[in-house]
């Protein structure tokens, strides 16, 4: 863990005191042909679909593992979808739809409403099980010191991203999935004078080598098998 970048720590201009943290995920309804498109041209859009869905089921996991403090569940397109719900009654999350035209717009919205409510967020995504309940911790710890905290992702871009306050721009103007993402999110941060945290870098499952990956990590121990 690095810590770089912006004033330092407890010196961040107009930071928030949270009342607490939040953990959103954020994750697709798991149709077949909507999810892990990659993915399902080798495997098939059932088995991605299938795969998706036990992915979002292990990030909930590991969020409320974690004891950051609440979960939410940030749907996409909409919370309609009967997985949602299931989640809802089975997990306990909070359920919360996905607003926006791109990724950014829509975790600019999120982080929108917890500080409205003068709360922090750890975001992260539905397709990393290494994530692991200490790298939400770590990042729950970043934002309690005044910082924002990230964790890379091994294809360029991040699979945690964590505020107590809002970062101009940070979500504007980036090509979601592209290999710059991480670099793009370095640049905002450091001209904004947010100090940052970045915690381990790590993978996401997306391309068919991912998937072996998980195979050869114990994923299906871990209750991702499909």
């Amino acid at each position: 863990m690095q810590t770089r970048g912006g004033s330092p720590a407890g010196t961040v201009p107009n930071a928030l005191r949270p009342e607490g943290v939040r953990v959103a995920v954020f994750a697709k309804a798991p149709v077949p042909g909507g999810v892990k498109t990659r993915l399902a041209a080798s495997v098939g859009e059932e088995r991605a679909a299938s795969l998706h869905e036990r992915l979002a089921i292990h990030a909930i996991g590991t969020a409320i593992a974690s004891g950051v403090g609440p979960v939410e569940l940030w749907c996409a397109p909409d919370t309609d979808h009967p997985f949602f719900s299931r989640c809802e009654r089975e997990q306990g999350v909070e359920l919360h739809a996905q607003v926006g035209a791109n990724l950014g717009v829509r975790m600019e919205n999120a982080f929108a409403r917890a500080f409205a409510a003068h709360r922090a967020l750890v975001l992260i995504g539905a397709d990393c099980p290494a994530l692991a309940p200490r790298h939400l911790a770590e990042a729950a710890s970043a934002v309690a010191a005044g910082e924002a905290a990230v964790s890379p992702a091994e294809d360029g871009g991040y699979v945690l991203v964590a505020l107590a306050r809002p970062v101009p721009h940070l979500f504007e103007d980036i090509a979601w999935g592209g290999e710059g993402v991480m670099a793009a999110t370095r640049e905002r941060l450091a001209a904004s004078g947010m100090p940052w945290r970045e915690l381990e870098t790590l993978w996401d499952v997306d391309r068919p080598e991912d998937l072996q990956r998980l195979e050869r990590v114990g994923g299906l121990a871990a209750g991702i098998a499909w």
